[in-house]
């Protein structure tokens, strides 16, 4: 379920915010919520209360939260801690069935061959070359078998 708070809501001037149960949220809930408090030129605080004896799982999720404000590490964070789950069916956490790599620790790789072949694309958009030719067919391949992202559930 959605927190009624976490979309939506805008008072520049809140600048104080208590989570009680907070080890029963997820990381990005945590941080969409803390986001609500803090819009005004006021410091603000967000205060998080935990059971006496959290699970190690939430203890990590609620140090993570207080090490950074950063989005994209919260993010980073949780897809280490949760995994990527399945992107093309309903699972939104565990591991992910990948032919060659693991999101987690081959994301250097990834965004390195996604650098490149952005490059070779760049100076031959159509195809043409026998490397951006490759990149285009292979593309072809994998998008060609059907993929149908708008009827996920």
């Amino acid at each position: 379920a959605t927190t009624v708070i976490e979309v939506g809501v805008n008072v520049p001037n809140a600048s104080v915010m208590v989570i009680e149960n907070a080890e029963r949220f997820g990381l990005a809930q945590l941080h969409q919520l803390r986001g609500r408090v803090g819009r005004g030129s006021e410091q603000s605080y967000c205060i998080l209360m935990h059971k006496d004896k959290p699970s190690e799982e939430a203890i990590q999720r609620l140090q993570a939260l207080a090490s950074t404000n950063d989005g994209f590490e919260i993010a980073e964070m949780d897809l280490k801690m949760r995994g990527p789950g399945d992107l093309a069916g309903t699972q939104q956490s565990g591991s992910m069935e990948l032919k060659f790599s693991d999101l987690v620790e081959d994301s250097h790789l990834m965004h390195q061959a996604r650098v490149h072949a952005e490059q070779i694309l760049a100076a031959d958009p159509h195809g043409t070359g026998e490397l951006s030719g490759k990149l285009v067919n292979a593309y072809a391949r994998f998008y060609g078998q059907g993929k149908n992202w708008s009827k996920i559930s």
